[in-house]
């Protein structure tokens, strides 16, 4: 899969994600930016919802979303590990694009009663040695709510 395609607004309209990101810091250099992936399996696919977030301070957040699906995953450990693949995926495209490092979100659970709690040292050890900065359950979900409203 290709991180540079497919991304659009809310309303569905095709967006360049780099050239909409070079306008918004260039309006907006204090700009918070997370990347975060949300999946579902629903009947026979698993749908992944990547979003670019970009956050005005107390001002509110805008975000674009790029739509995949895979025939169904159903292990769990491979569907999360492939939500990681994918936000790293966007993260790196938009630093090596723009020089910039977005945070990235991802939906896992620091709370050991969680079954996502297995990937939490994998995944944040992986984004971190990249110089990412990683935000994980309960800790700000920016990117990752807005993909798993779309998800649903």
């Amino acid at each position: 899969m290709n991180a540079s395609t497919g991304f659009r607004d809310i309303h569905g309209n095709q967006i360049d994600a780099i050239d909409h990101t070079r306008t918004i810091l260039a309006n907006n250099p204090y700009v918070d930016i997370h990347i975060g992936t949300d999946s579902q399996s629903i009947a026979k696919q698993t749908r992944y919802i990547t979003v670019i977030a970009y956050r005005f301070g107390n001002r509110g957040v805008h975000y674009i979303l790029k739509k995949s699906g895979v025939p169904k995953i159903k292990d769990l450990w491979t569907r999360l590990w492939k939500e990681t693949e994918m936000s790293i995926d966007v993260a790196e495209w938009i630093n090596q694009s723009l020089d910039i490092r977005p945070e990235i979100d991802m939906d896992y659970n620091e709370d050991e009663n969680f079954k996502s709690n297995k990937l939490v040292n994998a995944t944040r050890g992986w984004a971190n040695s990249l110089g990412y900065k990683v935000n994980i359950k309960p800790h700000g979900q920016i990117a990752t709510r807005a993909a798993d409203y779309h998800c649903k």
